[in-house]
């Protein structure tokens, strides 16, 4: 069976901060904006798609109505030590952890979305040791 698309749909308490974070501090655009519902879009690939929803819209089941908790966005990007400037000097954001190597194979940093989202910026570098035989070619 064919895919053709697949994009988290974030559950949140105020889906107008998302939207002006996303768009305001990562690049992405509007696609379609409801008071209750968002959907954006990165205009350096139609792939990369993200939407966020009023977790109290009756389109989300009784019983899920709650905003998200505990979700990590990767974000790839070519300098992450660019982006480190950017977002956490420049913009002011709040970071959860600091910019730093993992041995696993990124050198990333942590910084803080609405919601309480978490947005891992990421750029791939080698990975070391144990960490280098794990990967599947």
């Amino acid at each position: 069976m064919a895919i053709s698309g697949f994009y988290p749909v974030v559950c949140s308490s105020d889906v107008a901060a998302a939207r002006d974070f996303f768009t305001e501090h990562l690049g992405f655009t509007l696609t379609f904006e409801a008071d209750w519902y968002v959907s954006l879009r990165h205009p350096d690939a139609a792939h990369i798609e993200l939407a966020f929803v009023d977790h109290r819209h009756p389109t989300i089941p009784e019983g899920f109505r709650q905003p998200a908790r505990g979700l990590l966005l990767n974000l790839e990007v070519p300098d992450v030590d660019a982006w480190y400037a950017r977002l956490a000097g420049g913009a002011g954001l709040p970071v959860a952890l600091e910019l730093r190597d993992e041995a696993f194979g990124q050198r990333h940093f942590v910084v803080e979305a609405p919601d309480g989202v978490l947005v891992d910026v990421i750029t791939p570098i080698e990975p070391t040791g144990e960490f280098a035989d794990q990967y599947v070619s």
